[in-house]
């Protein structure tokens, strides 16, 4: 699998697929022309304009921090790294429910305190977490970002996507020796949340036609997820159980 682009030339496809040019960009984002004329000449994009391009595009800014391979400030990562399994099983759990229940989950999610956050001593990454640069480790990190590890993430596209692949096969992705086909980049663009198109602009891989958009339902919970990463493993808890009893499951505890 070849390798990905500069972020120059990926910022070149989003905007080009969402028919913007530089003065579109400047007038919605409120950086200066020129200083998005560099960085689309190969400048390295600053914190500042990746924070205000991030709207333009539907993104949330934490991901175009990845999608331009600039390092996540402390306060943008996802709080507790130990919370990912946890996660999974929140994804579960949601994906069963009602609206009006998926409605109260969020709020509740929304209502629980930030703690404090405390910075960890520096880790060397783990071998088999440093990905080469391609599009399928870029999918890889953006799933990081929302504390999906492989096994988290396998068990958050079944209920999302219908889908199932053991975990290794997403670390396999991360390194580019499972082929990204069309339908692998729908079911990372549902379980992400970010458009289909999107990611097929940023990774080179054309979707076939008719590729379905995400449910309410699955919008609801990718969006419990994103909640999620402000939580503490506790607090993820707290969420997932109340989503288990809400619909009275049994089938994963």
């Amino acid at each position: 699998m070849t390798g990905l682009p500069g972020f120059d030339v990926l910022l070149s496809r989003l905007a080009e697929h969402r028919e913007l040019c530089v003065a579109d960009l400047s007038r919605l984002s409120s950086v200066p022309e020129d200083e998005l004329r560099a960085v689309l000449d190969g400048a390295a994009p600053g914190p500042s304009l990746l924070r205000r391009l991030a709207p333009v595009f539907h993104l949330e800014a934490e991901d175009l921090f990845v999608i331009a391979d600039v390092a996540l400030p402390l306060e943008m990562t996802p709080l507790d790294p130990h919370a990912g399994t946890i996660v999974a099983r929140l994804a579960w759990h949601a994906a069963q429910l009602p609206q009006d229940q998926r409605d109260r989950l969020r709020r509740i999610a929304q209502s629980l305190p930030q703690e404090r956050r405390i910075k960890p001593p520096p880790l060397e990454p783990r071998a088999y977490l440093q990905y080469p640069p391609g599009p399928g480790g870029l999918l890889v990190r953006l799933l990081a970002n929302r504390n999906l590890g492989w096994s988290a993430a396998a068990k958050t596209f079944l209920p999302l996507t219908g889908r199932y692949w053991d975990a290794a096969t997403y670390g396999q992705v991360g390194r580019g020796l499972i082929e990204l086909t069309p339908d692998l980049l729908a079911d990372y663009a549902i379980v992400l949340g970010i458009r289909a198109s999107d990611l097929a602009a940023l990774t080179g891989v054309e979707l076939r036609d008719g590729t379905t958009s995400p449910t309410e339902t699955v919008i609801d919970v990718t969006a419990l997820i994103w909640d999620a990463r402000r939580l503490t493993r506790d607090q993820v808890q707290h969420l997932s159980d109340a989503a288990r009893d809400m619909h009275g499951a049994r089938g994963y505890s």
